[in-house]
């Protein structure tokens, strides 16, 4: 007799339908993390591991970049909740998290307090001074902060950081800087995949994972 694993049915000498689909989908799964995780992530590894603070800007990072105005003239925002969780996951790793974005709004403030970012930068334009003041504030080096952004106003600050990361979607001219492009897009998980990346850096995957499975 053989384990069915998940099957649920004892096993003969012949793998059962169930079985055979139980192997395919694990297989599956394995190749997905493998290309998620292939040379440029193991290349960037190093420099994730150094990160102490994130930035991330806001319009096409933590949203698809879409803006919705309701009747009463404010601004509305749409955010990925699993870019939500992998911030909270960062946070719980001893990384800070902040936010620089050349525009205001109340939806992001009200974002930020619900994640409870460190930094939050609105209204900004030169984000470079923003930086290097947080850089004092933290006493921090260059090589310990990351930014994510995905337009030409994101250029100063990511030829900057100790890691550049811009989405799949980001302008060409930011993925020519960027160390790191993530596999997904601008507000559908491009956040959760780069806290994924220094999570992994510092070996602390398993470690958060576990808190989970407890």
């Amino acid at each position: 007799m053989t384990d069915s694993g998940s099957c649920g049915i004892p096993g003969g000498q012949y793998p059962s339908d169930c079985e055979v689909m139980e192997g395919l989908r694990q297989r599956a799964l394995a190749r997905t993390e493998q290309d998620e995780r292939g040379y440029v992530w193991r290349n960037c590894l190093p420099l994730a591991k150094e990160i102490r603070l994130l930035l991330l800007d806001v319009d096409g990072v933590l949203t698809d970049g879409s803006v919705v105005y309701a009747q009463s003239g404010s601004e509305l925002k749409a955010f990925n909740t699993k870019d939500g969780f992998g911030i909270r996951l960062l946070q719980e790793a001893g990384v800070e998290v902040g936010l620089i974005t050349a525009r205001s709004s109340e939806a992001v403030q009200r974002r930020a307090q619900d994640l409870k970012l460190a930094h939050v930068y609105q209204g900004v334009r030169n984000k470079i001074e923003a930086f290097e003041a947080i850089l004092a504030e933290q006493k921090l080096s260059v090589k310990e902060v990351a930014y994510m952004g995905d337009d030409w106003l994101d250029l100063p600050l990511l030829s900057r950081v100790g890691l550049a990361v811009t989405t799949a979607d980001g302008m060409a001219e930011v993925k020519a800087v960027a160390h790191y492009v993530t596999r997904r897009e601008g507000g559908r998980g491009a956040v959760r995949e780069l806290c994924d990346l220094i999570i992994d850096a510092k070996g602390l995957r398993e470690e958060l994972l576990g808190r989970y499975l407890r």
